[in-house]
């Protein structure tokens, strides 16, 4: 006898957790590139960094994350991928979520730590700069298509080559060809 497990389980699968962190992080990638500047901005007055400090938020650390997170972004949605399923690799997940905490604790501006956390957070930028192209670049080879190359119909060459071949016509076909003379020979 053949017998079906009809119990009904309450818990949710992880896939649709797994699918909804990868889903924040998508609809989080553009928002973070006003609220990570704007939070070194802050962290700079709530954590009293100085004078100093304040112009290399100002001049350097603001543009730079900005630009950064725009650029990285950008490269994000740039992918078929991410455009068709508005979710980020796994990869993504992991190197923004480095990258963004690292950036929210160079903004606590802590003495001893403060070299440290601002090496790492520009060594991680970097390396997802990279990963983002091997990303890209991967599934772009993947698409096909290589490189194609066009030209105006004034550069073609001339359709002499077609009126040279011979047509193939099937004797039983049913197929029926009409061709019309131009404007000028009519």
């Amino acid at each position: 006898m053949l017998t079906a497990n009809t119990r009904r389980t309450r818990r949710r699968a992880s896939y649709d957790l797994n699918m909804w962190l990868r889903r924040a992080f998508y609809r989080w990638l553009m928002p973070a590139a006003v609220v990570l500047p704007l939070w070194l901005l802050i962290g700079w007055g709530i954590f009293n960094a100085g004078g100093w400090a304040f112009l290399w938020v100002l001049f350097i650390a603001i543009p730079s994350v900005f630009i950064g997170q725009l650029a990285l972004t950008l490269l994000v949605r740039a992918r078929a991928a991410v455009r068709e399923t508005r979710m980020v690799s796994w990869w993504d997940v992991l190197g923004f979520g480095v990258w963004h905490t690292l950036t929210i604790a160079v903004g606590c501006y802590p003495q001893a730590w403060f070299p440290l956390l601002l090496t790492g957070a520009i060594a991680v930028a970097l390396a997802l700069f990279w990963l983002m192209l091997r990303q890209l670049w991967n599934e772009a080879r993947g698409a096909g298509g290589g490189i194609r190359i066009t030209m105006p119909a004034s550069q073609a060459p001339p359709p002499e080559a077609e009126a040279q071949r011979p047509s193939r016509t099937r004797v039983d076909s049913e197929v029926f060809v009409i061709q019309e003379n131009p404007a000028s020979e009519r």
